[in-house]
């Protein structure tokens, strides 16, 4: 039992900083994964902070494409996470079973993939880690991403602290490896490398070692797909060659942009061109063992639970910790000079040594390796400024303070640090504490009667910003200026909160009837009354004469602020239309087509045996007449 909660059923994985269990939590009983840091690492600051990052990272992101973070805690020396329970396989399950995909199944998987890093570059987050052990594939076909571990802030300082990048090697950006900065289109370029391996099979950069892969993606583009593929459609080369782009600036700025991009391209291909089998491609008869495996881990499962990965798979698909920067290795494969003797094959040792020299020295600057070059900062996190400067100054460090606002640590205790915990400051530099000034206030100041403009600035002056808008008539305060704010003056409020504001519109004006007077006399009334005239483009037909004001807006009678506009309509005059011929037929039909031409009808029936027939009608047909006009029907009478 961890926790007094969790009950440990069977372990999933082993990775570089943690230990994957499939466990039950027993207080809602319900199947989950348990992430638990190896004891080694708890007692690092560096490490703990990472792994707790990733829980709050995590819990951030309410995505069906994320792993789910439930729970974060400690129990004695373990520190874990409580993480959804994905039952299924990873896609480096599904390459080795399958080889490459059809581009339909592949874009299949980068979709979600994209969809969840999307919304975490929304959140202002970035992997890091992206690769096909951290994409799960459910048993019902979801597919979601995992371990956020090396999660960052887009606006965090991006380059480690401690001089090094985290991240695998085969999909490590070429400036996450010589700068060590990493945003989010570090997870578009691995995403660019995974797309590339789902359609191939293959990593576009290979080699013994990782220094030999290093080098490759920092002078070598990724090719098109299709040059492994031949026949592959050029719209998944240019998603691939564009995500993989070594300048970052030609890369989709992040996964949203890399997530239309793909649903283009799928848009333009045909059903043949989704489905072409690529012939790197393997039935699941033709797979590994791993195919009739039973698909329950959240990550992959540790060796023995597979078939052993390639020896390629084994040394280069692993989380690497590199010095930073990474000096260029000579290309592999550069010949030996001659020297009459018989060449012989320098060892796989031998060569690593060589590779790590390289490494270490070539570059530019001179870099320390000697850890004892560097003092490590303690956390001093939360304590209080005596407290944190008497920690620093035993180990070695001095102290320059800062100060800002702060919601949850309490006033003259430290919010944070430069370098953070565990980071390191060289011999006995100083480390930069930011003291919190407590929870930010800001003021309500008094505007009321000032002109907007000057309310405006004096609400900004004090920190907050103008909300909404209204506006209200007032015979005593002038017009523009502010009759009241929402909270009232004094309150505090957080800063860049909004303040309403109640603007006078000055005093209510009647507007008067200008309907039917020529649009210049109408002009003139309205002009006098203090308001502004605007003639509408749009003329209507109407009773008005033509030329003259057929409607106003506002109505006569409404109200309105002086210099405020009031728009007139122009009449068209009445609409003339043909009457239609109704003589000879029964009242009803006559009066069914005279009100459907538009007319009012009236019947005149002879006093004297009437009969259903008409005989004659005031507007001939054929004639025009004004629509809305009434026409006379006479009926026949006699016998």
């Amino acid at each position: 039992m961890l926790d007094g909660r969790y009950r440990v059923e069977a372990r999933i994985a082993v990775g570089g900083m943690a230990t994957v269990y499939r466990a039950l939590d027993t207080r809602l009983d319900r199947v989950l994964a348990l992430k638990v840091m190896h004891p080694g690492l708890a007692a690092d600051a560096v490490f703990v902070e990472r792994f707790i990052r990733e829980a709050k990272s995590v819990a951030r992101l309410d995505h069906p494409n994320v792993v789910g973070v439930f729970d974060q805690g400690t129990d004695g020396t373990y520190v874990y996470l409580a993480m959804e329970y994905v039952a299924g396989c990873t896609l480096r399950d599904v390459l080795r079973e399958r080889g490459a995909l059809q581009p339909r199944a592949a874009l299949d998987i980068a979709e979600p993939v994209l969809a969840a890093l999307g919304a975490a570059h929304l959140a202002g987050l970035v992997h890091r880690d992206m690769k096909p052990e951290n994409v799960l594939i459910g048993d019902d076909g979801r597919v979601k991403v995992a371990d956020f571990g090396l999660v960052r802030a887009v606006d965090t300082n991006s380059t480690a602290s401690t001089g090094s990048v985290l991240g695998t090697v085969s999909y490590l950006a070429p400036e996450q490896m010589e700068h060590g900065t990493a945003d989010t289109r570090v997870d578009v370029y691995a995403c660019g490398v995974v797309l590339y391996e789902m359609l191939t099979g293959a990593k576009p950069h290979t080699g013994s070692t990782p220094a030999q892969v290093l080098y490759q993606h920092l002078h070598e583009d990724v090719p098109p797909p299709s040059a492994a593929v031949p026949g592959l459609a050029p719209q998944l080369d240019e998603l691939v060659t564009t995500a993989t782009a070594r300048d970052p600036q030609r890369r989709p700025a992040d996964a949203v942009g890399l997530l239309a991009m793909v649903r283009t391209a799928r848009e333009a291909l045909s059903d043949a061109q989704l489905d072409a089998l690529p012939p790197q491609a393997r039935t699941p008869e033709q797979g590994s063992s791993s195919g009739s495996e039973d698909r329950t881990s959240v990550i992959p499962r540790p060796a023995a639970a597979r078939p052993l990965p390639p020896a390629e798979d084994e040394q280069l698909n692993r989380t690497t910790r590199l010095e930073q920067p990474p000096a260029p290795p000579a290309p592999p494969g550069a010949a030996a000079p001659r020297t009459g003797r018989p060449r012989r094959r320098p060892s796989r040792g031998l060569l690593a040594v060589l590779v790590a020299v390289l490494l270490a020295v070539v570059g530019t600057g001179v870099w320390y390796i000697s850890s004892g070059q560097f003092t490590t900062v303690p956390a001093v996190l939360d304590m209080t400024e005596a407290k944190a400067e008497q920690t620093l100054h035993k180990a070695g460090l001095g102290m320059k303070t800062e100060q800002d606002f702060s919601d949850t640590v309490e006033r003259g205790h430290v919010i944070s640090t430069d370098p953070g915990p565990g980071g390191r400051v060289r011999g006995t530099g100083k480390v930069t504490v930011t003291l919190s000034k407590g929870p930010a206030k800001a003021e309500v100041p008094n505007v009321v009667g000032m002109p907007f403009d000057e309310a405006k600035r004096k609400i900004e002056g004090a920190g907050l910003t103008v909300g909404e808008v209204g506006k209200q008539f007032s015979g005593e305060t002038p017009q523009g200026s502010v009759l009241a704010t929402d909270p009232r003056p004094g309150v505090e409020r957080r800063p860049d909160s909004p303040v309403a504001l109640t603007v006078s519109k000055g005093a209510a004006l009647s507007v008067p009837k200008v309907q039917g007077l020529s649009v210049a006399a109408a002009t003139s009334a309205l002009e006098d009354k203090g308001f502004k005239v605007e003639v509408s483009d749009t003329q209507v037909y109407s009773d008005a004469p033509k030329g003259s004001v057929a409607a106003q807006s506002p109505a006569d009678g409404g109200q309105a602020a002086k210099g405020d506009t009031v728009t007139l309509t122009v009449s068209k005059g009445k609409e003339m239309v043909t009457v239609p011929d109704v003589t000879g037929k029964s009242e009803a039909d006559a009066k069914q087509a005279l009100t459907s031409a538009g007319f009012k009808v009236e019947v005149d029936r002879p006093f004297f045996f009437p009969r259903d027939s008409v005989d004659s009608q005031s507007v001939k047909g054929g004639d025009q007449a004004a629509k809305g006009d009434t026409i006379t029907i006479r009926l026949k009478g006699g016998f």
